[in-house]
């Protein structure tokens, strides 16, 4: 998958996010996790990840798992979840989102 002339990109100390394709019903993703994704929801939502690269533990609302290359995880709206990056590389994943995500949905928990 090519994704370097495709959408915008933003970059952290700990995650690399790019932007597919987005209209009105949904919106793509990759995203390079480096260490972890903290635990949040979305109050709108619904995800699907594509695990493209690397492993790690992923806890979907009361329950942690292990995730690998070509593992499709389903996040419905309003639940908590987040992500650890276990290998030497970095976990590498496709987010599809619908309805569009804009950001402004995600509730981070401390």
């Amino acid at each position: 998958m090519n994704t370097d002339s495709i959408g915008a990109k933003t970059v952290s100390d700990n995650v690399y996010n790019k932007s597919l394709f987005s209209d009105t019903l949904a919106s793509s993703f990759v995203i390079v996790i480096k260490k972890e994704v903290k635990l949040h929801k979305h109050l709108s939502h619904s995800e699907h990840v594509v695990v493209l690269e690397g492993n790690g533990q992923m806890t979907l609302g009361s329950k942690g798992f292990p995730i690998k290359k070509g593992d499709v995880i389903f996040i419905p709206k309003n639940t908590l979840h987040s992500v650890i990056s276990m290998g030497e590389k970095p976990l590498k994943v496709l987010s599809i989102q619908a309805p569009k995500f804009d950001g402004k949905d995600r509730i981070f928990i401390d």
